[in-house]
């Protein structure tokens, strides 16, 4: 039997993770026992909150020492069922790691289609971040047909659903993103109305400019000054889901918040959004915008990284705000 390469967890991270918080090693490969799943791991989703789960935060379910197996989300080819539910040869979503193979509970894991859409889109827009993006416009802040909806981290998986879905819902959405490119993509592909770069722009008089009439609904991927510049251009009755807050996650300690006077001003309504309360709706999600995809009507990007070596670095680079689409690593071709 063939060893397996794995990603593990060296040592606690100091602010901005760099590739010597990881190490990899080889193990003997583990066999499944009873209701579980020995898969071979395809694809590897790489997720900020990753960062959180090395801080061991406990909303994730999961907490790292170092020596363990780093935590991730994959797409994964079946080897060697013993669950009733699968065979060997299926295609399957689960916490499988940074790691060639993993034995997953079957009672966890999610039977994928190959032939409905590109496996990876199981891990981005098809997945837990495109459900975000997803539920947030349409259950939590739904936005009117007219109304300016600003979205930031604005091409990311769960952006660039948002925003996507808010423009099909018949709103003006202007994205904040990071880069000349990234802001060209969300107008060209995505659709949106403008995108306003933060690293080039006074994001506060940017949005004032590209928002004139005020900000109805504002999704929230990034927290700290993007979020105060928001709050100060909001619409009277605006919209706020809290969704996340990319850079709180490579802080030591939680940063200063902003003020939110202007919140009152505006009557505005802020709404937390952790995607776990929501996978009920998933199957709705792979239907709405798998259809869209289909149509052309909707766009998605990917990043990938070509081996699971390359994980540390493309997840450094992530955190570092320097991805383009949703962050993923090619382990093994899709079919053995």
């Amino acid at each position: 039997m063939p060893e397996n390469a794995r990603i593990l967890y060296a040592r606690a991270a100091r602010g901005l993770p760099v590739t010597e918080d990881f190490a990899a090693d080889s193990a003997p490969l583990r066999q499944p026992e009873d209701g579980q799943l020995l898969v071979r791991n395809i694809y590897l989703a790489l997720e900020p909150y990753y960062r959180n789960v090395m801080k061991g935060m406990p909303m994730y379910g999961a907490a790292l020492k170092p020596g363990d197996v780093m935590y991730g989300e994959t797409v994964a080819q079946v080897i060697d069922s013993r669950h009733a539910g699968f065979s060997a040869g299926d295609h399957v979503l689960g916490r499988g790691g940074w790691q060639q193979f993993a034995v997953l509970e079957g009672a966890g894991a999610r039977k994928l289609d190959p032939a409905e859409l590109p496996l990876s889109t199981a891990l981005g827009v098809l997945g837990t971040p495109g459900l975000t993006g997803f539920v947030g416009m349409v259950y939590l802040a739904p936005p009117r047909p007219g109304q300016t909806v600003v979205v930031s981290a604005a091409t990311g998986p769960v952006g660039s659903t948002a925003g996507q879905t808010a423009r099909l819902m018949g709103a003006r959405v202007v994205g904040i993103a990071g880069s000349t490119e990234k802001c060209a993509y969300a107008v060209r592909e995505l659709g949106y109305a403008d995108c306003v770069n933060y690293k080039t722009e006074d994001l506060k008089a940017a949005l004032k400019r590209t928002c004139p009439d005020g900000i109805d609904v504002y999704f929230d991927n990034v927290g700290g000054d993007t979020l105060a510049a928001v709050l100060a251009n909001l619409a009277l009755h605006a919209q706020v889901v809290l969704c996340g807050m990319i850079g709180a996650y490579n802080a030591d300690a939680p940063p200063v918040g902003p003020h939110l006077g202007p919140v009152v001003i505006a009557r505005a309504t802020l709404k937390g959004l952790v995607v776990f309360d929501h996978f009920n709706r998933l199957p709705e999600l792979r239907k709405v915008v798998g259809t869209w995809i289909k149509e052309g009507k909707f766009h998605y990007r990917e990043d990938l990284a070509p081996t699971l070596d390359a994980a540390p670095a493309a997840f450094c680079r992530l955190m570092r705000g320097e991805n383009f689409g949703k962050s993923l690593v090619r382990i093994a071709a899709e079919h053995a």
